[in-house]
Formats: C-alpha cells, structure tokens, sequence
C-alpha cells in the first residue's frame, strides 16, 4: 500500500513539475510577441533590439527546460 501512494505522489509531483513546462511557452510567446509590438512601434529600433530579444527566449525556455528535468528526475529517480 506504501508503495502505491509513493508513486502516486511521484506522478503527481511530476505533473505539478511540468506545468512550468507550459509556462515557459507562454513566458516565450510574451516576449516574442512584446518585442513585435515594440518593432512596429518603432522600426528603427528594432534591429538592435535583436539580442535582447534572443536573450529573453533562452531564459524563458532555459526555465522550462528546468521543470522539464525536475518532472523527469521526481519520476525516474525518486
């Protein structure tokens, strides 16, 4: 019976774990989408807002890829 609800907690917080995954695609989505704003805006700008832009991606993304690895790690090696 003990065994049951420990796994059952380790899919749980799994799934809990790769909700972040979800939030990261949103965090992108929002960045992509606030620096296309700002280019309309102002054109002229945009190209050297460029780095800015990459730089925010690979943040956003590096945090899913972190609760990606919690999920995997609370499932297999728990």
């Amino acid at each position: 019976m003990e065994g049951n609800i420990a796994e059952l907690g380790q899919y749980i917080g799994a799934g809990l774990a790769a909700i972040g995954s979800g939030a990261a695609a949103v965090g992108v989505g929002n960045v992509a989408g606030n620096f296309l704003s700002g280019a309309l805006r102002n054109p002229s700008a945009a190209a050297s807002q460029t780095a800015t832009l990459f730089i925010g991606i690979a943040f956003a993304e590096a945090l899913g890829i972190f609760s990606f690895l919690v999920a995997l790690l609370l499932m297999f090696a728990v």
